[in-house]
């Protein structure tokens, strides 16, 4: 027997959204229900009909609650194999009913402790005992048990219990994966609390990751490779997983990675800012007044490149912006921003000969990065770091030459600065007013990606500022910046040869700031 007929239901629960509905629609199935504590009380005043558990057990709720489903009356129905005569036998023998379905869903722990006021003894107070050892029992016996732990699951049994009188082999299944994988996210819970009070350290003895896949992706970086995204259950904030995508094409593996980096660029800016990202590269950014000037600003950072890109922006984008963007000649795979206007949405989706396409993708507000540790896989583990999101301390930056930046150059520093850590080392950015002119990214030598920037940037390099995200070991990329005419640079500091950068800078009159602070992004 496989899909014996659901006779009778357990039902404990802390969540009771949609329960009242579904415990009518059990009973009006004939299903008898059986439950406990505040439970039954919700479903006696719903005017269903219910049987105590204390009642059917001989052994009333004892210890304030923390003893109620904890009896082999219990969970021998569950456990009961319905193909096994010995076992039915057993269950006649001890006056054991079987529960062919069991409601449960855990008491609210994660909800407790993420309050902030939590104490640690109500923290252990949430640590479900009953209830997990429920949904092991039924999840272990899904042959002949269905094991309910969501109420968005309510439906979909309610219409096999409805229609068949029993569940499907399928979906008990499915519903025992969703019962074990449950129980482990309750426990990592508890396990990362109870480690952060009991033995607190930065990096905690043991890492564990909790991920939900949100969709498969069409493939990865290339078409042989399989991908799919997955979504931290707790992750707040503007970000991708939880975006809204308004048009366009399904998202691709590459697009993402490059949505990220747009997105970072931009929510890391101050005022009206687009980043344009191109192999998961900027190859254009910029700021301005106004969000248009600073949209073609940024395309016109490296138009050839910008062919093809991903955009992010840390405004809702306006009209003006769109109509910028749908000038003939561009091509733009997606957008990022906190928002779109109707009449911009409305530009997008029909001016461009690319309108089809285009992958728009709202994200709302963006406040600072709140990710507070990168994860990055390695053969045989991961690394674990702290996030590089949050700005440099500016007191701590120095003047380090005769010559001071003038007010326009320190504006201009402070956007290449901010800038570079976006970039791959060996990272060069070249900004002027606000833009981004060229960039040097991922060069074993750094002075191939100043020589790198300062091509892409061309003509327009006079006057401009030059960053770097790691210090200069040698004083031959001032000479490439100098003769080149750019007039600041920004760097760390650190190197050696610190004397001799210094001096070339001194030599040619060009203003250089240390830092203090190395960025590097490989």
């Amino acid at each position: 027997m496989s899909s014996p007929p659901i006779k009778r239901a357990l039902i404990s629960v802390s969540d009771k959204l949609g329960l009242g509905d579904f415990a009518q629609g059990l009973a009006a199935a004939g299903v008898e229900i059986y439950s406990t504590g505040g439970t039954r009380k919700f479903l006696e005043a719903a005017g269903i009909q219910v049987h105590d558990v204390g009642q059917y057990t001989g052994f009333p709720e004892m210890l304030d609650g923390r003893v109620k489903t904890l009896h082999p009356k219990i969970h021998g129905g569950i456990l009961a194999r319905h193909d096994r005569p010995d076992d039915l036998a057993a269950l006649e023998q001890h006056g054991i009913r079987t529960f062919e379905l069991v409601v449960v869903n855990l008491y609210p722990f994660e909800a407790t402790v993420a309050r902030g006021d939590c104490t640690f003894d109500e923290a252990v107070e949430q640590i479900d005992i009953g209830g997990p050892g429920l949904m092991r029992a039924a999840a272990k016996n899904h042959p002949f048990i269905t094991i309910v732990t969501d109420p968005a699951q309510y439906s979909e049994i309610l219409d096999h219990v409805t229609r068949l009188g029993h569940t499907s082999l399928d979906l008990r299944r499915r519903l025992a994966l969703a019962a074990i994988s449950r129980t482990g996210q309750y426990d990592q819970a508890i396990a990362r609390y109870l480690a952060d009070q009991i033995e607190p350290q930065e990096f905690p003895g043991r890492w564990q990751v909790d991920l939900h896949r949100r969709e498969v992706l069409r493939y990865g970086e290339n078409p042989h490779q399989r991908a799919a995204l997955y979504a931290e259950p707790e992750a707040g904030g503007a970000n991708l997983v939880s975006a809204q995508q308004l048009s366009g094409k399904e998202l691709s593996y590459n697009n993402l990675l490059d949505l990220d980096s747009a997105l970072a660029i931009a929510r890391s800016l101050a005022g009206p800012s687009v980043a344009v990202i191109k192999h998961n590269n900027p190859c254009g950014a910029a700021t301005a007044g106004n969000l248009a000037t600073a949209t073609r600003a940024a395309l016109d950072g490296d138009p050839l490149s910008a062919f093809g890109s991903v955009l992010g922006f840390n405004r809702s984008v306006d009209a003006a912006s769109a109509d910028v963007m749908a000038e003939p000649g561009r091509f733009i795979e997606a957008i990022v921003a906190p928002d779109f206007e109707p009449a911009a949405l409305e530009i997008l989706t029909t001016k461009p000969k690319w309108k089809a396409g285009v992958r728009l993708l709202k994200v709302g507000p963006l406040e600072s990065d709140t990710s507070a540790w990168q994860i990055r896989q390695i053969e045989g583990g991961v690394l674990v770091q702290e996030s590089d999101a949050a700005p440099d301390p500016e007191v701590e930056w120095k003047v380090v030459t005769a010559a001071e930046p003038r007010s326009a150059q320190w504006n201009d520093l402070r956007f290449a600065w901010a800038l570079v850590r976006h970039v791959k080392s060996n990272a060069i950015v070249v900004a002027k007013d606000g833009a981004l002119l060229g960039a040097g990214a991922g060069q074993m030598s750094r002075v191939d990606s100043v020589e790198i920037a300062l091509k892409k940037a061309g003509d327009r390099v006079q006057d401009a500022v030059l960053a770097s995200d790691a210090f200069f070991p040698f004083p031959d990329s001032i000479e490439q910046a100098a003769a080149a005419g750019v007039t600041a640079i920004i760097q760390p500091g650190g190197s050696k040869r610190d004397d001799e950068v210094i001096a070339a800078c001194n030599e040619h009159k060009i203003p250089m700031v240390f830092t203090g602070r190395r960025h590097f992004k490989h």
